[in-house]
């Protein structure tokens, strides 16, 4: 059992935990579920009050969950550490952890974590793993992904930008291995919005992630061109004007809001024109961010991340944060 290692990547959308091997990084089981930091936390103020019940509330959550993976796999986990990153070290998670500072390295030696003890209700250490704040922006997640990364690739040595798409998508610039800036990116949310609660709803048909047909994705490309010739506000009414005047399908009309949006949210990288740039993303929006860098022809500087590998940065830089500050840990108390 002292190499199994529980990793929890809990975002404000999403949820998943994954039983890990750590001498060789094998995920030998996952948990997915769409119970992010945000859900559980609304679900905790309509029948709690008070901090110490919010981190109660939490954990009892998080219990179920180990349960459920312990029964998938048929396995005892009692014991077992757990990792977490992401949203539940903010406000509305479990403990509100500091965020760390720039500029931030990137053997993670920096990050601020919390400790929380087992009891008799919940079996498990936990090490809650801070974000990285700037002057005026603040993530949780990306930068244990990006730690991951560093160990699992060898990247560019020069100034690069990490482009990690998502929900609220994030650019990272790097120099000499240090995380200097970074930049968030509204996409996934206002994609979400504008085609569930606006006048737009009507003009599209969502399609299921990724299963795009050509004429699907040459919408995509519309967008993306079209991000580049006028402002978001404007483009987005094109939505509409597409559907009523039979430009483009629901279906297509879709990938063109997406293409306008995505298009919007990277064509800065232009004017970066002496940074290399790197890709990580998810089976989910993979072909999407490759594709809108082939339009705006960044792909010749651009490192692709495959899915694979990004699916596994996050246990990639749990696992050295992990070991980091047990190694700390050690040392203190020699």
């Amino acid at each position: 059992m002292k190499n199994l290692l529980l990793c929890c990547d809990w975002g404000t959308t999403s949820f998943r935990l994954r039983l890990v091997n750590i001498p060789d990084q094998e995920i030998i089981g996952e948990i997915l579920s769409a119970d992010g930091v945000a859900l559980v936390y609304d679900a905790w103020k309509a029948v709690e009050e008070g901090e110490e019940d919010k981190q109660r509330f939490f954990l009892n959550h998080l219990n179920r969950q180990i349960a459920l993976l312990a029964s998938q796999l048929n396995i005892h986990l009692d014991i077992v550490p757990i990792v977490i990153s992401g949203m539940a070290s903010s406000s509305i998670g479990i403990y509100e952890v500091p965020y760390a500072v720039l500029p931030f390295n990137s053997d993670g030696g920096q990050v601020n974590v919390r400790r929380i003890d087992s009891n008799e209700n919940f079996l498990h250490e936990i090490l809650l793993i801070s974000g990285i704040r700037s002057d005026d922006d603040v993530m949780r997640g990306e930068e244990t992904q990006w730690i991951g990364l560093t160990g699992l690739l060898k990247l560019p040595v020069q100034d690069t930008i990490f482009i990690f798409p998502g929900t609220h998508s994030k650019h990272l610039y790097v120099k000499k291995q240090q995380l200097v800036d970074f930049q968030t990116f509204m996409t996934g949310e206002i994609f979400r919005i504008v085609s569930s609660h606006s006048i737009l709803k009507e003009s599209i048909e969502i399609s299921v992630l990724p299963d795009f047909t050509d004429e699907e994705l040459k919408g995509f490309c519309s967008g993306v061109r079209d991000s580049l010739e006028m402002s978001v506000l404007k483009a987005l009414f094109r939505v509409r004007t597409n559907q009523l005047f039979e430009k483009l399908d629901k279906k297509e009309n879709a990938l063109y809001l997406s293409g306008l949006l995505i298009g919007s949210e990277i064509k800065h990288l232009l004017d970066e024109i002496d940074a290399q740039l790197v890709l990580c993303s998810g089976n989910n929006l993979y072909e999407l961010y490759k594709l809108a860098l082939e339009q705006l022809h960044l792909a010749d500087r651009t490192t692709i991340v495959s899915p694979e590998i990004a699916d596994k940065a996050s246990v990639a830089g749990q696992i050295k944060i992990f070991q980091n500050q047990n190694l700390l840990l050690n040392n203190i108390n020699l």
